[in-house]
């Protein structure tokens, strides 16, 4: 074999992480915005001697830090999406990302939860005019950045043209290598991601700006009750309420980025879909699969086959569903028995 005719096989294992997509230029303005809102409610609260401005600017900080966890991780990403020593790209940077902003969600709902309940031991005597102040002007900022992220809800893998502003020609390509070793072979075939991805860093971005909007509107709730009700005990309850709700989400958060950090397998949807489509040509049978997420919303898959008639690579290959984000699998098959004793 020349050694040129072996460059059609050899591929990158990037899978399109190279490339900036939407996503990162929105969390960025996001952490643009959450900054001035921080440094100029810390401004204004010592200017004019305002504990709640002060207190709501350092409150802002801590979601401008988890943010700027975000921005970097798409900045890590990129810059090293051709590192060879990932061994599949570097798509868990984002499930690292969002399991340490998970983490600090759930903190910050701790810290919330303390000081509601220090509040009903030792209830404090509140400015409401100053409070209610602050907390529509966090709602307004928070209101802004979450139109700006536009909802965790849809697609944040952009394609390549829209991501970058190149024509390209978004096509799925392979590559196949055959190992021949007696009866067993391996074949490790490649696709481009498909455009519908999740992304746990982008999902952990929206949660801290959802989680403070949240907050900013309880409180208002819960002032307002308090200024013309007297219900004073409803601050520290919403308190409660929001510090509940956070944790919940950020649970979430933290179990779906840590299966894609400890490889856990992928949905059993997933996994039955690769089974079947295998299973559906001859008498070709799965005895061992593993696939697990190697970035946002995209696999790879270790596949075993027992069959009387192994399929060569390409046919094992163009069985794949190409919806399910598949970027690298590969194909161990064997020979069973029964047909190795009939062709002696």
């Amino acid at each position: 074999m020349h050694t040129e005719s072996i460059e059609r096989w050899v591929h990158d294992h990037t899978f399109g992480q190279d490339r900036k997509k939407s996503a990162e230029r929105r969390t960025l303005i996001v952490s643009i915005v959450t900054v001035l809102a921080m440094v100029v409610e810390i401004v204004a609260g010592i200017a004019y001697g305002s504990m709640a401005l002060l207190a709501d600017g350092l409150h802002m900080g801590s979601h401008a830090s988890a943010l700027a966890i975000s921005v970097f991780a798409y900045r890590y990403t990129r810059a090293n999406a051709r590192d060879a020593r990932f061994n599949f790209g570097t798509g868990k940077v984002s499930s690292l990302a969002g399991f340490a902003s998970a983490v600090m969600l759930v903190l910050f709902a701790l810290v919330m939860a303390w000081e509601s309940i220090t509040r009903f031991i030792s209830p404090l005597v509140i400015g409401f005019d100053q409070a209610i102040f602050v907390a529509v002007l966090g709602l307004i900022v928070n209101g802004i950045c979450l139109l700006i992220l536009g909802g965790h809800g849809h697609s944040h893998w952009q394609s390549s043209r829209e991501d970058d502003g190149g024509d390209h020609d978004n096509h799925d390509h392979k590559h196949s290598h055959d190992h021949r070793d007696g009866h067993d072979h391996k074949v490790h075939a490649h696709s481009t991601p498909s455009p519908d991805q999740q992304d746990h860093n982008f999902r952990s971005a929206y949660l801290h700006v959802l989680a403070d909007a949240l907050t900013s509107v309880l409180a208002i709730f819960a002032l307002l009750a308090g200024k013309y009700l007297g219900q004073q005990w409803l601050d520290p309850f919403m308190g409660l309420v929001g510090a509940t709700l956070v944790v919940r989400w950020s649970w979430g958060l933290l179990h779906s980025s840590a299966r894609v950090l400890l490889d856990l397998q992928a949905p059993d949807e997933v996994r039955e879909a690769i089974r079947k489509a295998i299973e559906s040509e001859g008498d070709n049978r799965v005895s061992d699969l593993h696939v697990w997420s190697v970035g946002p919303g995209i696999y790879a898959a270790e596949v075993a086959i027992v069959s009387s008639r192994p399929l060569d690579p390409d046919s094992y290959y163009n069985l794949l569903p190409k919806e399910l984000g598949l970027v690298h699998a590969t194909f161990e098959t064997h020979l069973c028995a029964a047909h190795i004793r009939g062709a002696r």
